[in-house]
């Protein structure tokens, strides 16, 4: 059982701010993809919206209903996602999976600032949560390029 002093740590000032301060909240109207995830343990949930261009994200909107820890992880994706392409979100999601799973590293520039969910490591029923906004960037990435392609 986490003590108090692990969820001070957890739930940090940084963590809190960043939740605080999501990039790109809401819905675009004229998204080329939508993708809704849910994590089942926690019932969190994020919508991502996007467009593409030449195979990047130009325009970009999310709807976070998660705990600070996932909304924490939607504020940093929402700082770096304008201009990536699928290979770097990707990249990125597999990273931060790795991080929280494995003890890996944070994920590297351009997407500073995930180390910050490193204490999350020990909270496994956080882990859906933290991951849902690249997950969903991912699928909708994939989903607007088959849909380019149809």
């Amino acid at each position: 059982m986490a003590s108090d002093s692990d969820l001070i740590k957890l739930y940090s000032q940084r963590i809190l701010a960043l939740a605080a301060d999501i990039p790109h909240r809401g819905r675009l109207d004229a998204a080329q993809a939508n993708v809704k995830k849910r994590a089942p343990l926690c019932g969190s949930t994020v919508t991502v919206d996007l467009s593409l261009e030449d195979g990047r994200i130009v325009d970009f909107a999310q709807d976070v209903k998660a705990c600070a820890l996932g909304q924490a992880s939607a504020a940093l994706l929402g700082k770096h996602v304008i201009g990536r392409s699928r290979a770097e979100i990707e990249g990125a999601r597999d990273a931060l999976r790795a991080m929280l799973k494995e003890g890996g590293e944070a994920p590297g520039a351009p997407f500073e600032g995930y180390e910050v969910l490193e204490p999350a490591r020990d909270y496994r029923n956080r882990h859906a949560s933290i991951m849902l906004s690249l997950d969903a960037t991912a699928e909708a990435m994939a989903e607007a390029e088959r849909a380019a392609c149809a």
